[in-house]
């Protein structure tokens, strides 16, 4: 949960997640007292996208940008279901993220650099579906390779954002000392105080 403060300087998602697809998930957050949903439209989701270096291409009409939206907030349910289920210990089903990572069509291509020949993977244009098939990439990343003891969620009983505790002794508690972890510090410094 954020401050008056911090309330007000929010409109775009927070980028503390230290993974793409934990971040996907910070695309809802706690402001205050209710949740906020940073996803409004189609142009909301192109720049969050660009914010994480994915190109979504051109800008489409109306009707492409609610379908961006759309698809973009079923792929946030999707990561969100099976983050949950996979920190827990559970299976999930893949069949739904499976269309996603089929946008990820790509074919091997050869170049000859300074250095001798180089094997790369040559994708189709940036396009919207190229975009959520890249999030959806890392999540499938995410659910393979993840280390899920590392994975978790912000211990500020009013926070709801997720983050990968990539810390060296991998102690981390809070979304961000900035905003979680010095509301902790200061709510036991007032206990204190008003205990002794």
């Amino acid at each position: 949960m954020l401050d008056h403060t911090q309330q007000a300087a929010l409109i775009e998602p927070l980028m503390l997640g230290d993974h793409l697809a934990l971040d996907l998930l910070n695309t809802e957050a706690r402001v205050g007292a209710q949740y906020v949903d940073f996803w409004q439209a189609g142009a909301d989701v192109a720049r969050w996208l660009a914010r994480c270096g994915i190109d979504v291409g051109q800008a489409g009409d109306q009707a492409a940008n609610d379908a961006l939206l759309d698809e973009a907030r079923q792929l946030r349910a999707i990561a969100r279901e099976l983050v949950g289920l996979r920190k827990r210990g559970q299976r999930g089903d893949p069949e739904r993220l499976n269309r996603y990572l089929a946008a990820m069509q790509s074919a091997p291509s050869l170049a000859w650099g300074d250095d001798g020949p180089v094997l790369a993977r040559q994708r189709p244009a940036p396009s919207p579906q190229q975009a959520l098939g890249q999030v959806a990439e890392s999540l499938a990343d995410l659910l393979v390779t993840g280390q899920f003891d590392y994975v978790r969620q912000c211990e500020h009983p009013d926070c709801v954002l997720w983050f990968y505790d990539r810390t060296k002794s991998h102690r981390r508690r809070w979304c961000s000392m900035a905003l979680c972890g010095n509301r902790h510090k200061a709510a036991e410094f007032r206990k204190r105080k008003a205990g002794g």
